[in-house]
């Protein structure tokens, strides 16, 4: 379980970047796969999630996630939810203690929200058109509805896939730099023309800032340039496997 150091500062409140060491799952999806949207073994899921939940120190029903679309929507939780029915939502938010809310990824950005002060706490998955999209702007909005204020959300985002790694096609980039030239400065020249590389990180740490967040941490782990830590949907792309698995980012605020 990864951590970011600005959020274990905070009093009262758990949380974890988990990678893929510390479960039970087999060949492609060792070992810690939390996707229940996998083909892996759900006896196999449901033990690596309650193992992520004893180290957040909740009941394994207790830790929870969304079924997730790319959006900006997000969800306002008060209590744990059936497996099958999950909200379609790409962040989650609440001020329940004993929860801890999760998003899975394999190259998106996970990002998790804490206002120590108010004890409100978000979790989002940030790939580039959730991103896009506003599910920032909308998590943060949703936590200050709970009594949060952005002057005090600390965020942290977790392994992410990095720009040397992430080539995308030139529509990508003709979407980004149109909705705003200042985007420009997130793509850099690819080795394939009409191709470009951008920088997920720098783009969600961009949005952040315009929101008005103030304590932001990076912690600069790479999805697809470490396969003995993390899964990667583009790297199991680029191997041509039938699937792959699933990190769950979470946090919990502590009864």
């Amino acid at each position: 379980m990864l951590q970011a150091s600005s959020l274990s500062k905070l009093s009262g409140i758990q949380h974890g970047f988990f990678d893929r060491s510390g479960g039970v799952s087999l060949g492609f999806y060792a070992t810690l796969n939390g996707g229940v949207g996998s083909d892996d073994a759900p006896e196999n899921v449901a033990e690596n999630r309650a193992r992520m939940a004893r180290a957040l120190g909740v009941a394994a029903d207790r830790l929870i996630t969304p079924y997730q679309i790319h959006s900006p929507e997000v969800a306002t939780v008060e209590a744990p939810w059936a497996p099958d029915n999950r909200p379609r939502a790409d962040a989650l938010v609440t001020r329940t203690p004993g929860l801890a809310i999760g998003v899975s990824t394999a190259d998106c950005g996970p990002l998790l929200f804490a206002d120590a002060e108010a004890r409100v706490i978000g979790a989002a998955h940030a790939g580039w058109r959730g991103a896009f999209t506003g599910v920032i702007e909308a998590t943060i909005a949703a936590m200050e509805k709970l009594g949060a204020d952005r002057g005090r959300i600390a965020v942290a985002l977790g392994p992410v896939i990095s720009q040397p790694n992430y080539e995308v096609g030139a529509e990508f980039v003709e979407s980004f730099v149109g909705a705003d030239s200042a985007n420009s400065r997130f793509f850099a020249p690819s080795e394939r023309p009409g191709h470009a590389m951008f920088d997920l990180n720098g783009y969600i740490a961009a949005r952040l800032e315009r929101a008005g967040i103030r304590q932001f941490e990076d912690l600069r782990l790479c999805t697809y340039a470490d396969p003995a830590r993390f899964y990667s949907f583009r790297r199991t792309t680029h191997l041509s496997e039938p699937d792959y698995g699933r990190h769950i980012n979470a946090i919990a605020l502590a009864e």
